[in-house]
């Protein structure tokens, strides 16, 4: 039987910025070159930047342009309409690149700069996953942020007695195809734990639209 399931994903988590914390004392950090590739501190930040998703509902507003404020919720294909812009795909763009698209189109309508466009999230209700199988709270959840497949579990109560943590499914939508993927996390409860076991439990981000099954 698992207990204390928020002990366990505390302390996995804890492992991984224990490890970092320890290999930053053991190692002086290189003077930073250029065109360097970016660090794991870069990338975790770029992955957990909101992109847009379908039925999201956003909040435009051009800087003097009390006509062109709006709060726009994106259409199932992924696109918004705007005024004097039209119709623009959206989905799967960060709010500044939709600002960029947002200017771009209202430059024909003024003589000089475009006032300056910001895009907001108001909300994320595209960011939906489900969590099937056994668990003790299954269901649909809308975070309105990335979450990884361990704190997913969490948001489904944590796994159910008997639950078979080294294979966990997430089936994820690529296009009109599916694809599985694997998460092995029996390692993280038990005695011991360290960053070995939670680099190789595979703890993926989930996705919107992802479906993680617990056997």
């Amino acid at each position: 039987m698992i207990k204390n399931w928020l002990s366990v994903v505390v302390a996995s988590l804890a492992v991984v910025a224990s490890a970092a914390q320890a290999q930053s004392a053991e190692a002086p950090v290189p003077a930073p070159k250029p065109a360097i590739a970016a660090t794991a501190a870069q990338v975790s930040t770029a992955a957990s930047t909101y992109r847009i998703n379908a039925g999201d509902e956003l909040e435009i507003y051009v800087w003097g342009e009390e006509r062109l404020q709006r709060k726009v919720k994106v259409l199932p294909d992924g696109t918004m309409a705007f005024p004097l812009v039209g119709q623009i795909k959206v989905q799967g763009f960060l709010p500044k690149e939709v600002e960029a698209l947002i200017t771009s189109g209202l430059s024909a309508q003024y003589v000089g700069a475009v006032p300056q466009v910001t895009v907001s999230v108001l909300v994320p209700a595209g960011m939906q996953f489900s969590v099937m199988g056994r668990v003790k709270a299954p269901g649909t959840f809308s975070p309105g942020r990335y979450v990884n497949v361990l704190e997913a579990l969490s948001m489904a109560g944590g796994p159910a007695e008997f639950a078979n943590l080294d294979n966990v499914l997430i089936i994820r939508k690529s296009g009109d195809q599916l694809r599985t993927l694997n998460a092995r996390l029996a390692p993280l409860f038990k005695a011991g734990t360290d960053a070995k076991d939670v680099a190789n439990g595979n703890i993926l981000l989930i996705e919107p639209g992802d479906t993680v099954i617990v056997r």
